[in-house]
């Protein structure tokens, strides 16, 4: 509890003053109101930019992302134990890697080495190499292909552990109560009988899609072309650490927080509703 205060508690309500403050992280902070969201939502293109790339990942790598994570951590868990360890550790690898973004970096690289460069040259797709990490017209697709391969973390593994702990006799209930398949026994026994898991799933996908950053950045570049790829932790990056307009970074990460609070809020009533 010392630490969630000190490391997560007190940070956020530090960043919530603070985002009522002109801080250049060297002077004392001056009160400035509203000024910071007023200049975030009307004098702020690039903000508006982000902001739409971020909603633009939340809405599709947060459902695909989720509902890979609970499909493959279904069928994991249906394998052999041995197969079934194995099979979890190869889809829970590429979180737990450092520089996950450098084999793409490869696989996408813009000239003719590049593995899909060579292969669409050689197939004779295209006549040039594309520049799908810096090119406004495909780098958004290649990061957010990346993000999905990246997103079986620790939701996976709470899936994988709900799975585990139902207790059978509820399938043989089900059983006798009607249910003739696998799909069915999902649906109307598995799903329901785990929704805490569901829902710590859903808050981690909630997080990693709404704070997409350092993908983002190795593979098209900070800033990324015609600020194609920025995403709002990106821009508080940008403000926070390079610029040090901190009371501004502030108000951009209390905004973040406040759509991922609601979304987080209305996914979690949603799956609690199944649980009923």
């Amino acid at each position: 509890m010392a630490f969630f205060l000190l490391f997560t508690v007190v940070p956020v309500l530090a960043a919530i003053l603070l985002s009522f403050t002109d801080f250049n992280t060297i002077s004392f902070p001056s009160f400035v109101g509203l000024e910071n969201y007023e200049r975030m939502l009307l004098d702020d293109p690039v903000f508006l930019i982000s902001l739409k790339n971020t909603l633009l990942f939340a809405v599709v790598t947060g459902p695909v992302s989720y509902i890979l994570c609970v499909l493959l951590a279904w069928l994991v868990n249906e394998m052999p134990h041995g197969v079934k360890v194995v099979l979890t550790v190869i889809f829970y690898a590429p979180s737990l890697t450092v520089n996950a973004t450098l084999i793409w970096t490869l696989i996408f690289s813009g000239d003719a080495y590049g593995f899909v460069n060579s292969a669409l040259l050689k197939l004779g797709l295209i006549q040039d190499p594309i520049l799908w990490l810096t090119d406004p017209r495909f780098n958004m697709g290649v990061i957010i292909l990346v993000q999905l391969w990246l997103s079986l973390g620790t939701g996976f593994l709470s899936f994988i552990a709900g799975f585990q702990t139902i207790d059978r006799s509820i399938y043989e209930a089900g059983a006798i109560d009607g249910i003739r398949n696998r799909f069915q026994e999902l649906w109307h026994v598995t799903l329901p009988s785990m929704v805490p898991q569901l829902v710590f799933g859903a808050v981690m996908q909630i997080i990693s899609s709404f704070s997409v950053a350092e993908v983002s950045m190795r593979l098209a570049g900070f800033p990324s072309v015609e600020y194609s790829a920025e995403t709002v932790v990106t821009h508080i990056i940008d403000y926070g650490t390079l610029r040090f307009e901190m009371g501004y970074a502030s108000a951009m990460a209390g905004f973040l927080f406040i759509v991922m609070l609601l979304s987080q809020k209305a996914i979690t009533k949603l799956l609690q509703s199944i649980g009923h």
